[in-house]
């Protein structure tokens, strides 16, 4: 798949469909991956559920989100075509965090303000992937993805199963004053590992510190005895010239100003001299002034105008040359100055830099030199300034403990009162918060885990070996539908989080997907009748008839009205055209919509 079309030297700004919500993926193309050989899917915003019959090819459409999203490439999914490609079109609000690191990837907004996302795979297993028409490494789209895309599924659980991210929840959970605590904890935790760390190398490198120390003083007293000022090298420089050539400038000056104005001393003898300029430019004057012609006479004026210059550049002259000096004994002390300066430039300045140099060197130095101090007195008052931002870490680390504890209980509740209506109301949630004082970490004192026991008797243990794959998707729902509004993935995946489910508890699940997709684009691969009822957007994959190549195809499609009526009547009874199975699949679409309402 080539990479997408975009325009050049566009601003990153997401277009307006994107504002106002978290964003939305709304075209979904897939080819050559699986059974797909080329589909594109139109999403809607809300609940999208994928239907078809087992085989036919549903979760290739997980698999492409997951790809698009820098997943891991198999080239096992690749059709004998020899590469699969996924592209998908993104909006997303003006303050999502996504643009600032797409512009950094150097992506450029399509036509529409849109995102474009690509990626491609080869059976040989060579992945490319594209950002906004720029090919990016895969791993800058999977960063981006942790903002994202959440996918949840039978086998993708790695963000529940991950204990800081459960930490994470529960400290999302506990509120946003909870969550400034846990900046300020943050914050004071690295000061104090700074503190600490300069503490222990100043004191394991003392001596090697206690010499280089020395060569920066050596240094910065060479610099501090000559005392260069700013530009001083240049000036020098000028002043030596002006000295060194005191005669010939004397010289020089004193043709010119004669020439302009004469020898207005007569001490050379005037009748010798050639004309000057102020002579002849007098007796131009006056002959331009004898007549009455408007032109000459504006001319007589210019001309006297030019005669007030060149008296104005004589007196300068003359003026310079008074301020000559030829003073022998003046330009030795310019000349030493400056071998003076040149030496210190030679030694602590780099190529080109001149004066420059030195004086920025000796500024570096001054604050290496405060980082290297090893006395007494400053080791004592490092460690003191550690001892302090240590208790204030202690003190932060034990609030923020006592927030998350206050936080577990609330929590495990909501999840578990959610689990109650999915089939699991036997099953309880939990958190173990095991706090270690003596060791505080960057994200506090606390290791947090999530635990299941998910029958009576049952002992408690971490969620994702406690649950089957099923239960553990509906442990991710149940924490999803607690956190609706607040997780700032836009776009959700749940792939058979249905499974093992019936009855009255399918239906339930429909009903927390759709609330869960009023704050967020959701998909849902299902094959629950009762779950898909609640859709937005209602998509069936089919698997295609063998054409005799030995290649099997899926067609993807979206379905309304009868249609949709005729896969929910499939669903349900096996029968699309079954009239029992129809008035069945009408009943539920019935309760959906009430139940949504």
């Amino acid at each position: 798949m080539p990479a997408p079309t975009t325009t050049p030297d566009r601003r990153l700004d997401p277009a307006p469909d994107g504002s106002g919500t978290l964003g939305r993926l709304t075209e979904l193309r897939i080819r050559g991956l699986g059974s797909i050989d080329d589909v594109t899917l139109e999403l809607g915003s809300g609940l999208t559920v994928v239907t078809g019959e087992t085989g036919a090819g549903k979760t290739m459409v997980v698999t492409g989100l997951t790809l698009l999203f820098g997943g891991r490439a198999d080239p096992g999914r690749v059709r004998a075509a020899g590469r699969a490609g996924v592209e998908g079109r993104l909006f997303l609000p003006a303050d999502s965090p996504a643009w600032e690191r797409a512009a950094d990837a150097g992506a450029d907004p399509d036509d529409d303000g849109s995102l474009i996302l690509a990626r491609t795979v080869s059976a040989e297993g060579r992945s490319r992937a594209f950002l906004g028409g720029r090919s990016v490494p895969v791993g800058v789209v999977a960063e981006l993805a942790e903002g994202l895309l959440a996918v949840h599924g039978q086998s993708d659980q790695l963000r529940l199963s991950r204990p800081a991210e459960q930490r994470r929840a529960l400290d999302r959970y506990a509120g946003a004053a909870h969550l400034e605590l846990l900046d300020r904890y943050r914050a004071a935790h690295q000061r104090w590992r700074e503190l600490a760390a300069d503490l222990e190398r100043r004191r394991s490198q003392a001596r090697e510190l206690a010499q280089a120390a020395d060569v920066l003083r050596h240094g910065l007293a060479e610099i501090e005895a000559v005392a260069p000022g700013p530009g001083e090298d240049e000036d020098l420089d000028t002043m030596a010239k002006r000295l060194g050539d005191a005669d010939a400038l004397r010289a020089a000056a004193d043709e010119a100003r004669m020439s302009l104005v004469g020898d207005v001393t007569g001490e050379l003898g005037g009748d010798d001299l050639p004309q000057d300029a102020t002579a002849a430019l007098s007796i131009a004057q006056r002959a331009l002034a004898a007549g009455d012609d408007p032109t000459l006479v504006l001319l007589a004026q210019d001309v006297a105008d030019a005669v007030a210059v060149v008296s104005d550049v004589a007196a300068q002259l003359a003026g310079y040359v008074a301020d000559l000096d030829a003073d022998p004994g003046r330009l030795a002390e310019v000349l030493d100055r400056r071998a003076v300066i040149t030496a210190l430039v030679r030694k602590y300045a780099g190529p080109g830099e001149g004066l420059t140099g030195v004086l920025a060197w000796a500024e570096d130095a001054a604050y290496k030199l405060s980082q290297l101090d090893v006395s007494d007195e400053a080791l004592e008052a490092l460690a003191v300034a550690r001892d302090a931002a240590r208790a204030d870490v202690d003190d932060l680390a034990a609030q923020v403990s006592a927030g998350r504890r206050a936080a577990a209980d609330g929590f495990a509740a909501e999840v578990g009162a959610e689990l109650a209506g999915l089939a699991m109301k036997s099953a309880t949630v939990s958190f173990s918060v095991d706090s270690h004082p003596d060791d505080p970490g960057a994200e506090g004192i606390d290791e947090v885990v999530l635990l299941l026991a998910a029958h009576p008797g049952a002992p408690a243990r971490p969620v994702h070996k406690g649950a089957s794959g099923g239960e553990l998707s509906r442990v991710m729902l149940a924490i999803e539908v607690v956190f609706a509004g607040a997780d700032p993935v836009p776009v959700m995946v749940f792939d058979e989080v249905d499974a093992g489910v019936g009855g009255q508890a399918a239906g339930e699940i429909g009903r927390r997907l759709a609330r869960l997709a009023g704050s967020h684009q959701v998909v849902v691969v299902t094959h629950l009748a009762q779950v898909a009822a609640f859709a937005d957007t209602h998509i069936v994959v089919d698997k295609s008839p063998d054409t005799g190549a030995g290649v099997t195809a899926t067609d993807i499609r979206a379905v309304h009205g009868e249609d949709r009526v005729r896969e929910l009547a499939r669903m349900l009874s096996g029968l699309a055209d079954s009239d029992t199975g129809q008035a069945h699949a009408r009943e539920l679409l019935a309760v959906a919509a009430h139940g949504r309402s």
